[in-house]
């Protein structure tokens, strides 16, 4: 039995004054799918973010997202659908503790003086206390967001945008910044929630992608130049000439 997209673009082109940022893209990826993309800089991967959420519109194409044609719903509409976006640099409330960040991002009706001074239910407690375990921070709950490292914010973001139960996550550059360690558990993070979400990974940690990657596609000049899994994707020419620059086999160690 096929398995359902949840993720449709088709011969997608953005154009900013005459500048193609993407140019014919097509791209699909299955339900509980982890995909990584990855791309020189310039290759359009910011724009293709930025025209699945609805911050961009498409000038020529289609996005359908859980079957429905984004192009006829806002930013906001479209994150209700069940879409959360990760930026590269964490934003978390520095001045909530982390329990508070991850309350905050739980409650439905988004709203801070609710969330800080309402009882909480048992049933929230419970799930709040399931994704600080999830994440790591269950010992740092009572820390301010502002005190934890930059990995532990990043973790935080994450549980911050799984709290809203998206059905498609996209995370820009997770791992920027973040030390060896970090790095590998930001991993097995995603890894783990692969499968009950569907996640797109924007990343130029070749090691990084090496982890986590199960189908990796490459964008170049705005098109999607080529798709398969690493080891596939590390010796393919078009890969080494145009992301690399250099005519041998990727080099992960950079």
């Amino acid at each position: 039995m096929k398995a359902m997209n949840i993720l449709e673009i088709e011969h997608l082109t953005v154009s900013f004054d005459g500048f193609k940022a993407l140019n014919d893209l097509n791209f699909s990826m299955e339900i509980g799918e982890l995909r990584t993309i990855i791309g020189p800089n310039g290759a359009g991967k910011t724009t293709f973010l930025d025209t699945i959420t609805g911050k961009v519109k498409p000038t020529i194409g289609q996005v359908r997202f859980k079957s429905k044609d984004i192009r006829l719903y806002s930013e906001f509409e479209i994150a209700r659908m069940g879409l959360g976006r990760k930026f590269q640099t964490p934003r978390v409330y520095v001045n909530l503790t982390v329990r508070e960040n991850l309350e905050l991002a739980s409650n439905r009706h988004k709203d801070l003086c609710n969330t800080l001074f309402r009882s909480v239910s048992v049933v929230e407690k419970r799930s709040v206390d399931e994704l600080l375990a999830f994440i790591n921070l269950k010992n740092k709950q009572h820390l301010k967001g502002g005190l934890l490292s930059h990995g532990e914010k990043q973790w935080l973001e994450i549980g911050m945008l799984i709290a809203q139960s998206p059905d498609l996550l996209l995370l820009d550059e997770p791992v920027a910044g973040l030390t060896d360690e970090e790095t590998e558990k930001t991993g097995n993070l995603l890894k783990s929630l692969a499968g009950e979400h569907s996640i797109i990974v924007i990343e130029h940690d070749m090691e990084f992608v090496r982890q986590i990657a199960q189908k990796v596609t490459v964008l170049h000049q705005g098109s999607v130049l080529c798709e398969g899994d690493m080891t596939a994707i590390q010796s393919d020419p078009r890969v080494i000439e145009v992301y690399l620059g250099a005519q041998e086999e990727v080099n992960v160690d950079h």
